[in-house]
């Protein structure tokens, strides 16, 4: 049997290699890496890999596509879950389970293997990415597997494993708290924030947690600072001036945004497998990108073509969340989303500071915003006839009374 393996080099990979290869027969077990900008270490994961058991192994930097093909498409949308989510995690899961698919697919492996809890959602965005490309394969999920929660009931198991075995790791004192990193943001949960009275905005508590890419409201700068980001049909093409890739703007908006502490949430989520989760959330680049885009939709789209996508965007957001990125739902709604940005053209300007975001202009050759139309002097261009409104109120009006015709005023009122 031949089975892809989801790999970091960590403790609980290298024990899944090993445990994986004994449970299922001396299995061929072939590694894959990621890197969508963790920024872990991986100098040293081949050896490693073989060394646990690996007959090969893929490091594969996939921080271009991730940007380019997954965090734009996804900005374009305006999608975030629940309100405050930008869906760092949520919408790397699919790059990274294609991206598994095709290596089996190169190598005739018989399945791909993950260390996804049965508690998370992760489980579920790796399983239908390759339920949607390439059915044919099994799926390993160890952690669902009672024989291997039976061997390793904590992580003190796996560490005795990993020096029986001879497997090559370094385990630390565990973090009071797990992390997920890549290029759009770093999520935290579990350990200390199970409790959701625990105040992670507390410098006096978090300047050594939760700060990985951005610093605390209270520890930015005491100036402000002013970023121009150009948009092209939605997407953002250069900032200040400097025309960039994908991937460029992501790292210098992280930086910018992560100086002045913005981006920062703490929420409590629900899951897609039902229980709710408390997160803390570092997403300085996006949350700019978020937030400028929808500056310039404001000045450059239709009303009506707005609000109807605004009503699409929760779905399209639950649908990331869950894992179904390469659903035909999904694809369908974002033919929608490709249709509305066709005019989301031009330039905003945005102030950073102390975690906070402000527009400070926009500009667009699209601008639908006529200032001889809006103003509230005399409209010289004469395309609006205030007396028009008399007409328009009435006829808006016209089931309303009819309504207090039948129902009574009087009855109305009081339920009110």
């Amino acid at each position: 049997m031949k089975i892809v393996l989801a790999y970091s080099g960590g403790l609980d990979t290298s024990v899944l290699l090993s445990w994986i290869k004994d449970t299922y027969g001396n299995a061929e077990m072939i590694c894959f890496c990621a890197n969508i900008g963790q920024e872990d270490e991986l100098k040293g994961l081949n050896a490693k890999a073989k060394k646990t058991g690996a007959s090969k192994i893929y490091i594969d930097d996939l921080q271009a596509e991730f940007a380019s093909d997954f965090i734009y498409p996804m900005l374009r949308a305006g999608a975030i879950y629940e309100g405050q989510y930008f869906l760092g995690t949520s919408i790397a899961r699919p790059l990274i389970a294609k991206r598994m698919v095709e290596i089996a697919k190169a190598e005739q492996a018989d399945a791909i293997a993950h260390g996804a809890t049965g508690k998370g959602n992760d489980q579920v965005r790796f399983e239908l990415t390759a339920a949607a490309l390439a059915p044919e394969l099994q799926i390993i999920a160890p952690w669902r597997d009672e024989r291997y929660r039976k061997d390793f009931p904590g992580r003190q198991a796996m560490i005795d494993y990993c020096a029986a075995k001879g497997i090559p790791v370094q385990a630390s004192a565990k973090k009071p708290y797990s992390m997920d990193r890549n290029l759009l943001h770093i999520s935290y949960e579990a350990g200390i924030l199970e409790d959701p009275w625990y105040d992670s905005f507390d410098p006096k508590k978090n300047r050594e947690y939760f700060t990985t890419l951005s610093v605390l409201p209270e520890d930015a700068p005491d100036k402000s600072e002013y970023v121009e980001l150009d948009f092209v049909k939605g997407d953002c093409t250069a900032v200040n001036g400097k025309k960039l890739t994908p991937l460029q703007v992501m790292k210098t908006l992280n930086k910018l945004g992560g100086k002045h502490g913005v981006g920062r949430v703490d929420m409590v989520e629900n899951r897609s497998v039902g229980m709710k989760s408390r997160g803390v959330y570092e997403t300085p680049g996006g949350s700019i990108l978020h937030y400028a885009h929808r500056q310039m939709e404001s000045l450059t789209m239709d009303r009506e073509v707005m609000h109807q996508r605004d009503a699409l965007v929760p779905k399209y957001a639950e649908l990331v969340y869950n894992g179904f990125w390469y659903a035909p739902e999904r694809l369908a709604l974002q033919a929608y989303v490709e249709e509305s940005q066709k005019n989301v053209t031009g330039t905003v300007r945005v102030k950073l500071y102390k975690g906070g975001l402000y527009v400070a202009g926009r500009k667009s050759q699209f601008s639908m915003y006529n200032p001889h139309i809006a103003t509230m002097e005399a409209d010289p261009t004469k395309a609006y006839n205030q007396d028009d409104a008399t007409g328009f109120i009435r006829l808006n009006g016209l089931r309303l009374r009819v309504n207090s015709t039948v129902n009574g005023a009087h009855n109305l009122a009081k339920r009110s």
